[in-house]
């Protein structure tokens, strides 16, 4: 019987590219958006293609009565998950900290910290032993930032990614012994709609491999920490940038 995944951010970017994997490994596959539904279909369609079921469902995953109704929706559809990829993310504004609105700070933080940690905690209690469930695997996507601090033009971001990096630490360890492994995959620049020509261009000297990261590239070990071919695996945090640290 397939595997659930349920994957957040899954319209596009490193999210779209996990979707589409992990159906050819052979998952069934929840794609999550915020809001271009058309996006989020076609990757569905993608995952249909592979010979797997899919649904997408919009959920805004700074919202708590969002995230709820996302993960009812799914197990209602496709049934209770086994694994989920927290992909969604935002860059926010480019500048300096003393520059930061408290408008900003609250859309980075409740995009990329709340709504990884209400994900977390609804697939937890759905997943754990604890409370019932059979186990599974929880992926978050961090990013390098948090070990570069981005000075001068994306601070806010890269604190960001540092506290899911704090959670998925601790929380690997809460629930190991419940079934559940939890990991993260911190991946280098990217070439996604979230990296511009100009971002691209003055970062690209610094990646010892020369170029930027391809989505299908990160998404192959997020898939990988999803499987059980990494049954022992929890709480590592794999830095996917073409060697750069």
């Amino acid at each position: 019987m397939a595997k659930i995944a349920l994957v957040t951010g899954g319209s596009r970017g490193i999210g779209a590219a996990t979707c589409r994997l992990l159906a050819r490994e052979g998952w069934d596959v929840a794609v999550n958006y915020a809001g271009n539904a058309e996006a989020a279909e076609k990757v569905a369609t993608d995952v249909r293609a592979a010979g797997r079921r899919a649904m997408t469902v919009q959920a805004d995953v700074g919202d708590e009565a969002q995230v709820v109704a996302m993960f009812e929706a799914v197990e209602k559809e496709l049934g209770p998950i086994d694994g989920l990829v927290n992909s969604a993310g935002i860059i926010g504004p480019v500048g300096r900290v003393d520059a930061l609105k408290p408008a900003d700070i609250d859309r980075v933080l409740k995009t990329n910290v709340v709504g990884c940690i209400l994900a977390c905690r609804e697939a937890v209690k759905r997943m754990s032993t604890k409370h019932g469930g059979k186990g599974g695997a929880i992926v978050n996507v961090s990013s390098g930032s948090a070990y570069l601090g981005n000075p001068g033009t994306q601070v806010m971001y890269a604190i960001s990614k540092g506290a899911v990096n704090s959670l998925h630490i601790g929380l690997s360890q809460e629930v190991a012994g419940e079934g559940i492994r939890v990991n993260a995959v911190s991946p280098g620049m990217t070439a996604t709609e979230m990296v511009t020509e100009e971002a691209a261009a003055a970062n690209v000297g610094r990646i010892p491999m020369g170029r930027l990261g391809e989505p299908e590239e990160i998404a192959e070990a997020i898939v990988w920490l999803m499987s059980d071919r990494a049954a022992y695996t929890a709480g590592a945090n794999i830095r996917v940038a073409g060697g750069r640290p």
